[in-house]
């Protein structure tokens, strides 16, 4: 990609708030038609949101939207709508025991409105703080409970000459617990809060598992398996390239292959999953600087941690940068699907939503974005002025393309916010509408609360302030 050196997030002001007005209509009118017995929205066909029965994974992202609106806006509609639904409709998440996407759930609803207490934008109420609170404990002890351990006992690094953390377990997907997933480092959000709580998970004997200590595990598990780093792992060993799931035998915690469940290959990057790494682990740099050094000693040490998530962060931006994106920023749904040949170079040329080869995915964009900017911000507050700009600007320029015409769905029939998202192109969910080749002009719910967040980000950047979980 072309990274825009010129751009600040004051230039971007007026597309930021393009993105809120039109982000208030797209909520009204999916409250408007939508039916809870259908299940939840998921993504768009012909405009209209759709539910896909897979696992109900965007319901926190339907309700978080309105939190992020009236941050946004002050409106104050929207912040009754996102508290009436978590009450109804969100407490089966807390509990749920079947998935691995907590983080996106729950994180997305009770801690956006939790965060919006702490930050002054409602007004204290001690009931809701305890009621909020106490689904964030509640949700991040489940989902560390979905565990699964290696065989792996060895502190490892990707950084040689630095201490390492063993990667000897983890979160496991819906697929079962030989499946670990690159989507599930966004999760461990819903840990690390618990965490901060002060609540940990009580197992079998009332031995108390330790919620910081089992999401760094999870990090260092997944880095060491769903991430390369240009070692020589195997034949197609890139930097930064991303596996979506890895596989382990359960006999034994031995990893046996990588594999992919949404991307063409195990051996091709799945964009959006790399994107969830790249905003993962950007945003649990963050969260380490609120611990205590002591809190992690057990796991490698302060040093150990902070080098593996920074060098995963920067290895998975890199090669999204440099890689695979287009010059504008835009990635197409996987680095080197069947007919991305025919694309040509595309690091020369902008995305085309339209091209009768790949489909591009505007939400692998605006996740990444997102990251991007959150790598650069800790990066600068760290002292790497270079490195920190260097990233900062490359989400800056995401987010300029991403809120452009081509993306900006301003379509007042359209119920979707950010236009060209992909769901599962192998399984042939997405609409493919007619006279085009490949899915294109669809929307989807991760996709439209990430691109709001991202467009929060920014709104708090420029005005000197910022936007956090932690």
């Amino acid at each position: 990609m072309k990274i825009d050196a010129t751009l600040t997030p004051a230039k971007l002001q007026k597309k930021v708030d393009r993105v809120f007005e039109l982000a208030g209509q797209k909520i009204d009118s999916i409250n408007k038609s939508w039916d809870p017995s259908k299940g939840t929205p998921v993504f768009t066909v012909k405009g209209k949101y759709t539910s896909r029965g897979w696992t109900e994974w965007t319901q926190g992202f339907q309700f978080g939207m309105a939190f992020l609106q009236y941050d946004a806006t002050g409106d104050e509609r929207f912040l009754k709508l996102g508290r009436e639904k978590t009450v109804q409709l969100m407490a089966s998440h807390v509990s749920h025991t079947g998935v691995h996407d907590h983080g996106f759930n729950n994180v997305s609803t009770y801690g956006n409105l939790r965060r919006l207490m702490f930050e002054g934008k409602i007004p204290f109420n001690q009931d809701e703080l305890n009621f909020t609170e106490l689904a964030l404990k509640v949700s991040g002890a489940v989902q560390a409970a979905r565990h699964a351990t290696t065989n792996n006992v060895t502190p490892w690094s990707p950084v040689k000459g630095m201490p390492g953390v063993k990667p000897s377990g983890y979160v496991y997907s819906f697929n079962g617990p030989q499946s670990l997933f690159a989507d599930t480092i966004r999760s461990m959000r819903s840990l690390v809060v618990a965490h901060q709580l002060g609540h940990s998970l009580m197992g079998e004997g009332d031995k108390s598992i330790n919620l910081l200590h089992r999401a760094i595990e999870h990090a260092a598990t997944t880095a060491r398996y769903n991430v390369f780093f240009g070692e020589g792992r195997d034949s197609y060993d890139v930097r930064g390239r991303v596996a979506h799931e890895s596989v382990f035998n359960r006999n034994d915690g031995q990893f046996r292959c990588p594999s992919s469940q949404q991307g063409y290959s195990p051996f091709t990057t799945w964009t959006r999953g790399a994107a969830w790494i790249i905003a993962g682990f950007a945003e649990q740099l963050e969260f380490l600087d609120t611990v205590k050094g002591a809190e992690l000693d057990a796991v490698g040490g302060r040093r150990a941690v902070t080098s593996l998530f920074l060098e995963t962060a920067m290895a998975t931006s890199d090669y999204y940068i440099d890689g695979y994106s287009a010059k504008d920023g835009i990635p197409y749904w996987d680095s080197a699907a069947l007919n991305w040949a025919a694309l040509g170079d595309v690091s020369k040329k902008n995305a085309d939503p339209f091209n009768a080869f790949e489909p591009v995915d505007s939400s692998a964009a605006a996740i990444a974005a997102q990251g991007f900017l959150r790598l650069g911000s800790w990066l600068s507050a760290k002292g790497e002025k270079a490195a920190g700009k260097h990233y900062t600007q490359a989400g800056l320029t995401v987010a300029s393309s991403l809120f452009s015409d081509t993306y900006l769905s301003a379509d007042p029939k359209h119920q979707g916010l950010i236009l060209h998202s992909v769901y599962h192109r192998p399984n042939g969910w997405d609409h493919i509408p007619k006279g085009q080749k490949v899915p294109c002009g669809e929307s989807s719910m991760w996709g439209d609360y990430h691109a709001m967040e991202l467009a929060l980000l920014i709104k708090r950047m420029g005005e000197g302030d910022y936007l956090t979980f932690f």
